[in-house]
């Protein structure tokens, strides 16, 4: 169909689905533009919802994936510290080879003996022998440190069940050593350790 007007007017062509041209620069104009529009609003409306729960979901499902994997950790951590914790019961435990040490150096007349010798004003020289006992020397070690002492020149050696350390002996702060004073603290470390 098909409306001509005068030149004032332009004219207007009927084409499918209800649009119309108007004019020679052939715009669409739909009927109902307004109810339109707020179709598409509501569409686009609808999608960012979408797409927010969309986000919100793989956030959730991302942290479900972090904690499994902690639960995860914390189970292999915990069976690790099940681990240590029996092995270490079981060296707190006199080993085989500990009670024939003890039982070695009473047979060979071996006794724990402490012996200091004033080197310097501030150095001492030191001999110690004791009962081997699984990590007795780095407890010896940790107790010298504490005291404030430094061993130079240390040697250790071990023998039928004994261990003899003998070092050199300084004090951290460079004050004059009493070998007396020392070998009690000695005597005291040994037995404690």
């Amino acid at each position: 169909m098909e409306f001509v007007g005068s030149a004032s007017t332009q004219s207007c062509i009927t084409q499918k689905r209800g649009r119309r041209v108007y004019g020679d620069d052939r715009d669409f104009k739909s009927k109902n533009l307004t109810a339109e529009r707020r179709r598409r609003e509501k569409l686009s409306n609808r999608l960012l919802t979408l797409r927010s729960l969309m986000n919100k979901a793989t956030i959730v499902e991302d942290a479900i994936t972090y904690i499994e994997k902690l639960q995860m950790t914390v189970k292999v951590l915990s069976d690790q510290l099940l681990e240590m914790e029996s092995s270490s019961e079981e060296s707190e435990r006199p080993r085989n080879d500990e009670i024939n040490a003890a039982e070695e150096m009473k047979k060979h007349g071996i006794e724990e003996k402490v012996e200091v010798t004033n080197v310097d004003g501030c150095k001492l020289w030191i001999r110690i022998i004791f009962e081997k006992k699984r990590s007795r020397i780095t407890k010896f070690l940790e107790a010298m440190a504490s005291h404030g002492f430094e061993l130079s020149d240390t040697n250790v050696t071990t023998f039928k069940g004994a261990t003899l350390i003998s070092s050199c002996l300084n004090g951290v702060y460079s004050y004059k050593i009493e070998a007396e004073q020392v070998k009690e603290l000695l005597q005291e470390i040994i037995k404690s350790i």
